[in-house]
């Protein structure tokens, strides 16, 4: 019984050494990059440059002037409705 649980102590201080060293690992690199780099600042700013920017769409003259008519024969029917319903 005592020998059961010695080597499965024994597995899981392994597992966790194995671990520790990949963790230990991941953090050198990390900290490489950031010495590299010498700030976070300059990593989050190069990674927004890297993201293509959206184009804004641009709307003619003739298309707002027809959106603006659209909307305001909605108001106008929305307003006669709510005329009727009070009356």
């Amino acid at each position: 019984m005592m020998a059961s649980v010695t080597s499965t102590l024994r597995k899981a201080l392994h597992q966790l050494e194995k671990e520790r060293e990949r963790i230990d690992r991941q953090i050198t690199a990390i900290r490489s990059v950031l010495d590299e780099s010498g700030t976070t600042r300059k990593l989050a700013s190069l990674a927004k440059a890297r993201r293509p920017k959206a184009k804004r769409r641009q709307m003619s003259a003739a298309a707002r002037r027809a959106v603006s008519q659209r909307m305001k024969a909605y108001w106008e029917k929305r307003k006669a409705a709510a005329g009727k319903g009070k009356a």
